[in-house]
């Protein structure tokens, strides 16, 4: 779990933790550097949380150090300003046991937003089997749903700390390319939002992200002649819309690198 500045929702998402059916072996939480008391709190009230701290490096190298601490096998992760349902880490256990070829597993979630649940837009629907097609458009996959099989990380690395955001659109990505993804249909998690602090609230044209994650993973030369052509098309469309945004904007260094962008793909 990365936290930052987040103690009063810290709390909560513990909660729904230490509520599970089948509690995790163990819960690690890096604070990326607050200060409002998260660290008092975690020693008071959770002591046997694993606690490590680090100075404010941004989400990715959080969930990296994470990754890096815990001693399973199976990684969960939860966002601090999520939570879990009590039945999340047992139906996919369950799950994951009657097919047991599977290393990442999702589940379908709750949206709440500003404290009322709302309904999922359909093109937020989650899907399982090879879905690297269905994770081009947007984040296809919930941080705090997911389960991974620690190899999976082995074999095509960790979050990428570069990106200050759609770092787990890139992952999903990398994962999806080479791993078919099981889904549970049922909701089993609360994925709140409305919250000032919102990562995706903290830039304009998040877009730009996703367009250098998809150049990365285009370059890298290693997916499928289908796959390929498919990012290609992502890329070039977001790339598209991208230029008609910052040409608006007056923004000219910019609309140039993103016509040669284009071009090259083109």
């Amino acid at each position: 779990m990365p936290s930052y500045n987040r103690r009063d929702l810290l709390k909560r998402a513990l909660l729904s933790v230490y509520s599970q059916t089948l509690l995790p072996t163990e819960v690690t939480v890096i604070d990326d550097g607050s200060n409002d008391g998260s660290e008092a709190m975690l020693r008071r009230e959770f002591p046997k949380v694993n606690y490590y701290y680090q100075e404010n490096l941004g989400v990715s190298a959080a969930r990296n150090l994470g990754i890096q601490q815990a001693s399973g096998d199976w990684l969960a992760f939860l966002d601090s300003d999520d939570e879990w349902l009590p039945e999340k880490l047992a139906k996919q256990k369950a799950a994951l046991t009657a097919d047991p070829g599977y290393r990442i597993c999702h589940t379908e979630e709750n949206w709440i937003r500003n404290g009322i649940q709302v309904d999922v837009p359909k093109k937020y629907a989650k899907t399982g089997g090879w879905i690297f097609g269905h994770c081009l458009p947007l984040c296809a996959i919930s941080p705090s749903t997911a389960l991974i099989h620690r190899s999976v990380f082995t074999g095509i690395g960790l979050f990428d700390a570069r990106l200050p955001a759609c770092e787990d659109y890139d992952l999903w990505l990398r994962i999806t390319a080479n791993y078919p993804v099981l889904l549970v249909e049922q909701p089993q998690i609360n994925k709140h939002g409305g919250h000032q602090d919102q990562l995706s609230q903290a830039f304009w044209g998040m877009d730009r992200f996703r367009i250098s994650a998809l150049q990365k993973i285009i370059d890298a030369g290693q997916l499928s002649a289908p796959n390929r052509q498919a990012a290609v098309n992502m890329l070039l469309k977001k790339a598209g819309v991208y230029l008609n945004g910052v040409t608006k904007r007056g923004k000219t260094e910019e609309a140039s690198y993103y016509r040669q962008l284009i071009k090259r793909y083109e």
